[in-house]
């Protein structure tokens, strides 16, 4: 407009948009008014996912473990692994979204045959059972007493016990509350704050929890990963950890952009990384993956979009995967660790008839929707997508100069901004 206000509609979601001139200058981030020394007594127990705490959790379904210069993903079958070293853990939520008696109740679910082994497995050792009941106890404390819980019977204990071991909702935490070395208690360990390696192994693990969530339940459609970093995305504790949900339906963005998609296959090449090539948006790229400026979105917004050729992300080669987690990571990077964020992603649903490509989302959660949003279904973002380029360009030119991004990412005006270059699209192959 002519007074600097910019309108965007997200060719996606049909989201209006609008950025009003003079507040994209407004500062970001968090801003601890009292922050804490870190207590070296305390580090490993300042929050129940930190490493001295696992049995609060309850019992894990995998890890990933440092082998050399890799890393390997092991299958937790006994509590005695709990006390080994590890970099990335993956565990039930201990309040799921979706509850192992919604898919057992509607469809009749039961747990897999290798899932009752590990069950049976798990508390036939002592120590097990221990965890499994402390545990339990502290999921059912909201609605019963201890003398109460006490009371059940071992079959009711038993079926409570069904979540951890074939429930749909998973968390994959890491290691770190704080940076190494962190003396106050504000140096958080955020995505941004992983080397790139532990970024790439964080998201294998995600990936695989991805898949085996799909596998082990044929009834769901859609499992969504998502991550919110600090208390204002929604994070219930400010350790770093993404969330997987299976779901018995498609996502709404899924279903709209199935039937758009149907009708124009090559849709996100053209609304998407074309449109941000015409305009200016793309911030970063490498082999396999593309960075921009979202547009269209209630927050400012990072976008990465997957080159592959390939769909699903455990479809993706590992070279596939890691060139994902290199940008995701780098643009982590550029937002800081004090800005509150919602990582989320966008895959093609199971059951559907077109390709879409992998992409994941990064928010800036850095407004508060109010009246006018509510009323109206007009968002007003506070950054309009080319200040936000803007902003996370110096930086991530910055990191890059410090050695702190994956080697081989190209920065803005290094960037090809090839047209189509989302291969998608079997007609693009």
């Amino acid at each position: 407009m002519a007074d600097g206000t910019i309108k965007q509609l997200n060719p996606f979601s049909g989201t209006e948009v609008w950025t009003v001139p003079g507040r994209a200058n407004r500062p970001l981030g968090i801003k601890n008014p009292d922050p804490q020394p870190v207590n070296e007594e305390d580090l490993g127990r300042h929050c129940a996912f930190c490493t001295q705490r696992v049995l609060e959790t309850p019992p894990e379904k995998a890890r990933l473990v440092r082998r050399g210069d890799d890393a390997e993903i092991i299958h937790t079958d006994s509590v005695d692994m709990l006390s080994r070293q590890w970099e990335f853990r993956r565990v039930p939520n201990l309040f799921e979204i979706l509850s192992f008696d919604y898919w057992a109740m509607n469809y009749d679910y039961r747990l897999t045959p290798e899932a009752s082994k590990r069950l049976e497995a798990y508390v036939a050792d002592p120590a097990g059972r221990a965890h499994v009941m402390g545990v339990l106890r502290t999921k059912y404390a909201s609605r019963m007493t201890s003398e109460e819980f006490d009371e059940l019977s071992e079959g009711e204990k038993m079926a409570g016990a069904y979540s951890f071991f074939g429930g749909g909702h998973d968390l994959v935490v890491a290691k770190r509350h704080f940076v190494d070395g962190a003396t106050m208690d504000t140096e958080l360990a955020s995505s941004g704050t992983l080397t790139p390696q532990e970024h790439e192994w964080y998201m294998r693990l995600t990936i695989d929890a991805m898949k085996d969530l799909y596998a082990t339940n044929r009834y769901v459609r859609y499992v969504q990963v998502f991550q919110n970093w600090l208390k204002p995305a929604g994070a219930s504790f400010d350790h770093l950890h993404k969330q997987l949900v299976a779901i018995d339906q498609r996502t709404v963005n899924g279903r709209m952009e199935v039937e758009k998609v149907r009708k124009n296959p090559n849709l996100y090449n053209e609304a998407g990384i074309n449109y941000a090539g015409y305009h200016n948006l793309i911030i970063a790229e490498n082999t396999h993956a593309v960075a921009i400026a979202g547009f269209g979105h209630r927050y400012p917004t990072l976008e990465v979009w997957s080159k592959s050729e390939h769909i699903q992300p455990w479809e993706h080669t590992r070279e596939e995967q890691a060139a994902m987690s290199d940008l995701v990571h780098a643009m982590h990077a550029a937002t800081g660790s004090d800005v509150p964020t919602n990582e989320e992603w966008y895959t093609k649903p199971k059951d559907s008839d077109v390709n879409m490509p992998w992409r994941i989302l990064l928010k800036w959660r850095v407004s508060t929707l109010a009246g006018f949003e509510g009323g109206s279904k007009i968002y007003v973002n506070t950054i309009d997508p080319w200040s936000l380029r803007d902003r996370v360009v110096p930086q991530l030119l910055e990191l890059r100069a410090e050695g702190k991004l994956a080697r081989n990412i190209n920065i803005a005006t290094e960037c090809s901004c090839e047209v189509n270059a989302l291969k998608y699209n079997p007609e693009l192959q």
